[in-house]
């Protein structure tokens, strides 16, 4: 049985992927109108390089955190 800490932390891990989740869809979205406009592309180089580099801090988080 888990402890009321436990399923915090499982909670907190779980809300953290998700978040992960949304970015990767985010990314996507904004790729997808990078391939309709050119304009569009330049806007969104700097968001997307930022969301990337989010995603591989969270992996890096949550590798960490499952260990224990």
């Amino acid at each position: 049985m888990a402890t009321p800490t436990e399923k915090n932390h499982n909670k907190h891990l779980d809300l953290l992927h998700d978040y992960k989740i949304h970015l990767v869809k985010y990314i996507e979205a904004l790729e997808r109108i990078d391939k309709q406009s050119e304009f569009a592309k330049e806007w969104n180089k700097s968001t997307i390089r930022e969301r990337r580099e989010e995603i591989q801090i969270i992996d890096k988080i949550l590798k960490n955190l499952i260990r224990f």
